[in-house]
């Protein structure tokens, strides 16, 4: 067989080389005919019981994950445990079954397919991407009906792992099935950067390449495969010479990643001197663990979406203040001190009441994030007190997202001082003098700076929608995701922009966007004067590594040639100088050992 390439998304870095070993969907095996009317009871029970037996499944695989489990995984499986229990996956396939006379796996496809189509108009990349959660607790349901199962290969415990699995989509609850065998990556038709597989992916430092389309139609039971995490690629059957070339990058980088160990208790200090903060970015309470544990001096960024989702009617319903305290509590607690910034939700109500309406819309431009926080006062209060009740328990900053006007910037403040006087009222205790903050995520909001400056206490540059917005494009759009640039001359000048007004305002700057964890802006960044990043607990000692062997003294004369240019070529070439002034690692090291 010749040899091919397949392209998607990196989503975990790392080379893996093994052999395919391919998931084929349930639904592909569902047999669809109709009832007769005596059958309809008998058929709606035996969904009914299928259900049932998955909730006593994933009851089991969560009450007995090992200790050294990822924090995302019990979570995951505790938000598909809830879908299990919505209305609309649990009801409504009944509903088809008595009265269209569906037979059960056809009424439950049925049912996936509409709630999916539902998630494609969600805007936001990372809730759109949960529609894979309802695809995935209705695959087990599938497998239950059907009688299917997965099958994995057996293996020595002492074996490499050699096992690349090829699926459509996987639940969290079977990434857990592969961990104990001996696998070495995953491979996926559907996800993307913020997909369950991708998360755990990155927890687990597996590599992962997702959003590969047609993976799993393409490749074959035990072909030969090498998953490029770095690139999002998939060779199929490679040459010689390219495994043996694969081969040796592999052992290079393990060899690599073992020295990234020693820099774990390792301050982030540049050469000439000047302390960096790296700080983590998460999802999940439990996350705070996988932060703390790879040396991050705080949560730079806490997506607080993940707690509005898995529920009851799914976005239909808010989560209580009570339950929003004791998330981020848990969250504040396990940072033993460390800050943790919480950022207020950022979501859109982007489906519109009249169908007709559908296509005059753009929800990218619509009502989201803050806009849609100030439309829904009492769960925006609930989720400022929340957030307040937990500032009680150690220091925490109050992150707000999309703001682009000042009347924005006063109302949320009003907003949280509403919060704090209902607090007060309750005798509930809260930091009086909560830091609050703003995503700088809008071109508008970049140019008009002094107003942020004046009102807020610090800034948080998310440059994944900066860039998007600057450049108008949809970074998950494959049409146009070749457009997504960093180093766009107005990107450059927004980035250089934000960060040099902040420094002279005094407040603290951060980037919390894919650009922080991505050590091929790592020099940009510093040499911009920005003394924050964010990123991905699991990028934290690659990035530390790159600010050890960077010398701000020479870096900022050379970014500023990158920002002064305005042709790509120049940029190209300025970007390649800047890589080139770092110390050999020899020195680094010396300097490094002489930290400790």
């Amino acid at each position: 067989m010749a040899s091919f390439s397949l392209h998607g998304i990196a989503v975990s870095q790392g080379i893996a080389i093994g052999r395919a070993h391919l998931l084929a969907p349930a639904a592909l095996d569902v047999k669809h005919y109709l009832i007769a009317d005596e059958q309809v009871e008998a058929e709606v029970e035996r969904l009914k019981n299928a259900i049932k037996a998955v909730h006593r499944e994933l009851h089991t695989i969560r009450s007995e994950l090992p200790k050294d489990a990822p924090a995302e995984l019990g979570a995951f499986i505790d938000v598909h445990s809830l879908i299990l229990s919505d209305p609309m996956l649990l009801e409504v396939p009944q509903n088809i079954i008595r009265h269209r006379y569906y037979n059960a796996e056809w009424a439950l496809v049925t049912q996936i397919d509409e709630l999916s189509a539902q998630f494609d108009e969600i805007e936001d990349p990372y809730l759109r991407e949960r529609k894979a959660d309802i695809q995935q607790v209705g695959e087990r349901i599938l497998k239950v009906l059907t009688g299917s199962a997965i099958h994995l290969p057996s293996t020595d415990g002492d074996t490499a792992p050699n096992i690349i699995v090829v699926a459509h989509d996987i639940s969290p609850a079977d990434m857990l099935q592969f961990r104990d065998g001996a696998f070495a990556g995953f491979v996926t038709d559907l996800g993307g950067p913020n997909s369950h597989t991708a998360i755990v992916a990155r927890s687990l430092d597996i590599p992962a390449a997702v959003g590969m389309h047609n993976a799993s139609v393409l490749v074959k039971h035990d072909d030969l495969l090498i998953i490029d995490g770095d690139a999002g690629v998939v060779i199929v059957d490679p040459s010689p010479l390219v495994l043996a070339q694969y081969r040796a990058r592999q052992e290079r980088m393990l060899r690599e990643r073992k020295k990234l160990m020693r820099l774990k208790k390792t301050p982030a200090i540049t050469q000439d001197g000047e302390p960096i903060a790296l700080l983590a970015n998460i999802e999940l309470p439990a996350d705070a663990a996988s932060a703390w544990e790879a040396g991050a001096v705080g949560i730079g960024l806490f997506r607080s979406e993940f707690m509005f989702m898995g529920r009851a009617g799914y976005l239909e319903k808010f989560p209580s203040e009570e339950e929003q305290f004791e998330s981020y509590k848990q969250a504040v607690i396990a940072m033993k001190g460390r800050p943790v910034t919480i950022r207020t939700l950022d979501v859109g109500a982007d489906k519109p009441l009249d169908e007709d309406e559908q296509t005059a819309l753009n929800p990218a431009l619509g009502l989201r994030a803050i806009r849609y926080c100030l439309s829904e006062p009492q769960m925006f209060l609930a989720q400022l007190r929340a957030i307040l009740r937990a500032s009680a328990f150690g220091p925490i900053k109050l992150l707000i997202p999309m703001m682009a006007h000042a009347f924005e910037i006063d109302q949320s403040l009003g907003m949280i001082e509403q919060a704090k006087q209902q607090l007060r009222e309750r005798k509930q205790k809260f930091d009086e003098e909560i830091p609050v903050g703003a995503m700088i995520e809008i071109p508008a909001a970049a140019l008009a700076l002094p107003m942020f400056v004046k009102r807020l206490d610090f800034l948080s540059i998310g440059t994944n929608d900066l860039i998007q917005y600057t450049l108008a494009i949809d970074r998950v759009d494959h049409e146009v995701a070749h457009l997504y640039d960093p180093l766009h001359p107005a990107v450059l000048f927004l980035l250089s922009t934000v960060i040099s007004q902040g420094r002279k305002a005094g407040i603290p700057v951060s980037v919390c966007g894919e650009m922080a964890g991505d050590v091929k802006w790592t020099r940009l960044l510093l040499g911009m004067g920005l003394l924050e990043f964010s990123m991905h607990p699991s990028q934290l000692l690659s990035v530390k590594n790159e600010i050890l062997n960077s010398d701000l003294r020479l870096l900022e004369p050379q970014v500023k040639k990158v920002i002064r240019a305005t042709e790509p070529a120049a940029i190209a070439s300025a970007m390649v100088q800047l890589q080139a002034l770092s110390a050999e690692p020899e020195v680094r090291e010396a300097k490094t050992a002489r930290r400790r």
